[in-house]
């Protein structure tokens, strides 16, 4: 069994309410087998999608972990394995370029793009950046991180534009998380370890949710503190299906 990786037997199971993305961000190490485990995994749960991170060292700085991050970034080195490991395992995979040379890589690639909340912050300001603007030319979606309401800015409505509530803290707890401006928002990019956040997410009508996911939460994977581990997910994939049974309109 590959080091880090706990399987677990699953129900399938799908929503058909919610775009769920499965966070695998740096947690994969730039392991090939893990990150095809964890794509299987996500996609058996009923994830509609996987989602990566593209930087460089310009964004990693002095990192204790610096080398390990970059392994776990989408590269050019990388990019057709990531590709022909999520058209195998039949799951969509998009990323999050931090830098705007990382655009031009994934674009040939993926639907959509994702924006963190430091790189999208021009916009509630009602500017742009050289990143965001690479972006926009490519015509395709824009899922976007924020913790602060897009409404009174030009970019609220914006056709391309699929805005998350996020709160900025690694983890954040629960009464961090305040979804009193959440009609203002498409979904809900999740931060805190307790699946009630992004449950409670679901129940105010989000069209996308985004957690953060790991093969084992007793390992040291970087991005654990704000992982939900397959088992969990589990839990709350099955929540969030008793939910939408519910009728509410």
């Amino acid at each position: 069994m590959i080091k880090g990786l706990k399987l677990f037997k699953f129900v399938i199971s799908t929503t058909n309410l919610v775009f769920l993305v499965a966070e695998i961000g740096v947690n994969w190490d730039g392991n090939i087998e893990l990150a095809s485990n964890m794509m299987q995994q996500a996609k058996k749960l009923g994830f509609n999608a996987v989602k990566f991170q593209s930087f460089d060292e310009s964004i990693v700085g002095q990192h204790p972990e610096k080398n390990r991050l970059l392994k776990s970034s989408i590269t050019r080195d990388n990019i057709e394995l990531i590709n022909d490991t999520a058209k195998s395992v039949g799951i969509e995979w998009f990323s999050t370029p931090m830098i705007p040379e990382a655009v031009d890589l994934l674009d040939p690639y993926v639907s959509r793009f994702k924006i963190r909340v430091s790189d999208g912050k021009p916009l509630l300001q009602n500017n742009t950046s050289v990143l965001l603007e690479k972006v926009f030319e490519t015509k395709k979606e824009v899922i976007v991180s924020s913790e602060t309401t897009p409404k009174n800015t030009k970019f609220a409505t914006h056709p391309a534009i699929k805005w998350l509530y996020c709160i900025p803290i690694y983890p954040c707890k629960l009464n961090e998380v305040n979804f009193s401006t959440f009609s203002d928002f498409n979904g809900y990019s999740n931060h805190c370890p307790d699946i009630v956040a992004p449950l409670t997410a679901v129940i105010l009508n989000a069209e996308i949710i985004e957690v953060h996911v790991t093969s084992d939460k007793t390992d040291n994977f970087v991005d654990n503190p704000v992982s939900f581990d397959f088992k969990e997910l589990d839990s709350l994939i099955k929540l969030i299906n008793s939910f939408e049974k519910i009728k509410t309109h």
